[in-house]
């Protein structure tokens, strides 16, 4: 044996979960959504913006998260086996496609599946570029999302510009329309939270509104990405796959000396990471506007990403994130400048509260900028009675900032993550 090969210490085993977390526990997460909500309700209430937890705005949030956080629960199934997927945005377009071809021309329920297949081809891709050949992550995503883009642009002007496809509304940019996937109401329940919500008793009428939206007119895809989620979350942390997965993503090394097939398990895991976010593009394309659109991901690839990020590569803070960007681009859908403006007083009690927890950490220059933030904010908001409309489409990005620099000093990203492995290294 070599001096180095002795000099290095053995690679650590993969250790199982022992129940004890880092994060934040149930009950703490419960009392943080109650006040939460106990504090949204106030606002309402003060501003008179009804519209803040109205059963519209919830269910327009739910269908613009969906597509968010199937984006970040690709990413978490990528990178929490070591893989950095940036590619995630291109993805998404291949599944709007997919979902859009197939989906005019037979079936919506094919044109999903479709969707789902696309965004697999995109995975497969990254698999290859970064697993095989040891390209650098971002780099093969970037390629993936460019790559994604001039593909769909041109088979769209090839498959959509004339003959049937034509005549039936399609044309280089948008593929002609498809039939609707069926939704769910909950009988009664739907109808009885509506006329609680009318009467926007405190508390009691915000909760109507929030359950109401999450009951009513429901896509089938929604139910799905809840089923997914739970899945994934049973799946990553509750069985031996999930643990060898997580392996690959925390030590390769050590997971190769216990006979883990790393390669296998990063396959596994970014194909799966592609379906994930084609099937996020094929809600955007048969549920959301019923065809495809060039460029309608808008960026949602991207603010999965951050949702991920924002939830500590988890899905239960995943699904919290995308809650969260959902809720702030509905914003500027349904009155969005009166109701942004209600929410500057919001953000003027979370900015006091930050800065009186800086103080309690002795954190007094952080402090004093939350502060002096706060009081433009108030000055803001009692000057004016409502926020420009520049300002409010601008509104899910400002959120994604403020969301990823009030919470990085708690994230944890797995060890490995980006890291370039190969096959025997630890020898």
């Amino acid at each position: 044996m070599t001096a180095t090969m002795t000099d290095t210490p053995p690679p650590a085993a993969p250790k199982a979960d022992t129940g004890k977390r880092s994060g934040r526990s149930l009950g703490q997460i419960l009392m943080i959504v109650a006040g939460a909500l106990i504090l949204v309700a106030a606002v309402r209430v003060i501003t008179g913006a009804d519209q803040l937890t109205s059963d519209g705005q919830i269910g327009a949030a739910l269908g613009l998260a969906v597509p968010i956080g199937l984006a970040g629960l690709a990413g978490l199934w990528s990178e929490r086996a070591g893989v950095v997927n940036i590619g995630l945005e291109g993805m998404m377009i291949l599944g709007t496609f997919g979902a859009g071809w197939v989906g005019w021309q037979s079936s919506p329920w094919l044109g999903l599946l479709c969707g789902v297949g696309f965004g697999v081809l995109g995975g497969l891709v990254h698999a290859v570029a970064t697993v095989t050949f040891g390209v650098d992550h971002i780099v093969s995503g970037v390629a993936v999302n460019l790559l994604a883009l001039g593909t769909t642009q041109y088979l769209a002007k090839l498959f959509f510009s004339e003959g049937s496809a034509a005549e039936a509304g399609g044309n280089p940019k948008q593929s002609p329309p498809a039939d609707s996937l069926p939704t769910i109401d909950v009988p009664g329940l739907s109808d009885a939270l509506e006329s609680v919500q009318q009467h926007h008793w405190f508390l009691i009428s915000d909760l109507a509104g929030i359950l109401g939206g999450l009951v009513t007119n429901l896509s089938v895809v929604t139910v799905l990405a809840a089923v997914l989620f739970v899945g994934s979350w049973w799946l990553l942390w509750r069985t031996p796959f999930g643990l060898r997965l997580r392996s690959c993503g925390e030590n390769p090394i050590a997971a190769e000396s216990l006979g883990v097939n790393v390669y296998k398990y990063k396959y596994a895991a970014v194909a799966v990471s592609g379906g994930l976010a084609g099937l996020g593009g094929a809600f955007l394309a048969l549920v959301t506007s019923h065809s495809y659109l060039e460029a309608q991901t808008g960026g949602r690839g991207y603010i999965g990403l951050a949702a991920m990020i924002f939830g500590n590569w988890r899905p239960g803070g995943l699904a919290m994130g995308a809650g969260l960007f959902g809720f702030s681009d509905a914003l500027q859908l349904r009155n969005g400048g009166q109701t942004v403006h209600a929410l500057l007083l919001l953000l003027v009690v979370l900015l006091a509260a930050l800065a009186g927890w800086k103080l309690y950490r002795k954190a007094h220059w952080q402090a004093g900028i939350s502060l002096f933030v706060a009081a433009l904010v108030l000055i803001w908001y009692l000057f004016t009675d409502e926020v420009p409309s520049d300002f409010v489409g601008a509104t899910p990005y400002v959120v994604t900032l403020l969301v990823l620099s009030l919470s990085a000093q708690r994230l944890r990203m797995p060890k490995a993550d980006g890291m370039r492995y190969r096959k025997g290294q630890g020898k």
